[in-house]
């Protein structure tokens, strides 16, 4: 195992990973140098949970926190007339993607003597931090703007975490996040480099799913980027350890009434953001903008904005084929569609659609979509 460490992508100075830290010393955002990936030998096949990719993972003393999380179903349907493979990612404790993450994350800073953390969110990163803090001993205390639907905290509040409702926007919420970072661990699932350790098990779970190869083409919903990041990431590994010939083509799906890093890419002009359906892609500033670019281009991938219109259908009719997904997820079918019908992917490769967030999380938006009251 490589000296490993956190590192600034942007300047390439470097920092020990003791002590425990969540950003640069100018807070700027951090990833870790490069791990070597693994070799399917290595795979700790009785292992059923992310884990079993342990030889992957940043070192881990002792037992990690963990639920059953990843060794999620990919399940095929016909979607535009074509077949796509559906990574059903909700199939997890917290019924979201994000506990790839918290499970790493968490893992890593308990073992680090890490026993509070603060995060900053009202929808999966916050409930998926409060669950895996509890099931590891562990105090979470988590920011969500005074304006949150009292629903949407229910789970966290559930898990015992500490709930604190900031007056103001979301952005006021990360700033408070900010200024209480200093007497509290800033665990945020946005932050913190290990969270990314944790999503990048996606693309070693898929090379695993797939006999050992890496798919043609990856479709991920996107708000601030973490699954982009992790199987650019993981991929990444696969790549320089020999066990993929190339990297897959990753797209990255977001809703045009707010796209930051989908205009970026396509060089789109600036827009303010509005209101959308996909609320858990609604990211306008997000902090690793540079670094989600670079895996699109690198992998010879792209970005798709979609219409609300579009990923409300898209909602439906996976529904209409047994796949209950939010509407933030069900993006990624949508664009799906569009990349087929532009040429830029074709029906005879293979192509992974990330569905990230169980339906039951948008009860009242898939009502709303049905014409039907609560």
């Amino acid at each position: 195992m490589p000296d490993l460490r956190y590192r600034d992508p942007r300047t390439g100075k470097t920092w020990p990973l003791d002590p425990p830290r969540w950003c640069g010393d100018d807070q700027q955002p951090l990833l870790l140098t490069d791990l070597p990936g693994m070799t399917p030998e290595e795979v700790e096949s009785g292992e059923r949970s992310l884990w079993r990719y342990r030889a992957a993972l940043p070192p881990l003393k002792g037992e990690p926190i963990s639920m059953g999380e990843g060794c999620t179903p990919l399940v095929t349907r016909r979607i535009a007339g074509a077949e796509a493979l559906l990574k059903c990612e909700w199939f997890m404790p917290t019924g979201s993607f994000k506990d790839r993450g918290a499970s790493v994350m968490l893992s890593l800073l308990r073992a680090q003597g890490v026993t509070e953390v603060l995060e900053d969110s009202s929808g999966n990163g916050g409930a998926a931090i409060a669950a895996y803090a509890a099931a590891g001993g562990m105090r979470a205390k988590i920011l969500v703007p005074a304006s949150t639907s009292p629903a949407k905290t229910v789970q966290s509040r559930a898990s015992g975490a500490a709930i604190e409702l900031v007056p103001g926007s979301r952005q006021d919420c990360a700033d408070a996040a900010l200024a209480q970072a200093e007497r509290i661990f800033y665990a945020s699932h946005n932050w913190h480099p290990f969270f990314l350790q944790g999503t990048k098990t996606l693309a070693y779970e898929l090379w695993e799913d797939l006999g050992f190869r890496a798919p043609e083409n990856v479709i991920v919903p996107c708000g601030a980027g973490s699954n982009v990041l992790g199987c650019g990431i993981g991929f990444g590994e696969l790549l320089r350890a020999g066990q993929i010939a190339k990297l897959p083509r990753i797209f990255a799906a977001q809703p045009a009434n707010c796209s930051p890093i989908a205009r970026a890419f396509l060089g789109a002009p600036d827009a303010v953001p509005v209101p959308t359906m996909a609320e858990g892609t609604a990211i306008a500033q997000p902090i690793r903008l540079p670094e989600c670019l670079g895996v699109l281009r690198e992998s010879g991938g792209g970005a798709v904005m979609l219409a609300e219109d579009e990923i409300g259908a898209a909602t439906l009719e996976l529904a209409r084929s047994g796949i209950y997904v939010e509407p933030t997820c069900a993006q990624a079918a949508a664009a799906f569609a569009r990349l087929l019908k532009a040429g830029t992917i074709r029906a005879d490769e293979t192509t992974v659609v990330v569905l990230t967030g169980t339906g039951l999380k948008s009860t009242p938006r898939i009502a709303e979509l049905l014409g039907v009251a609560l």
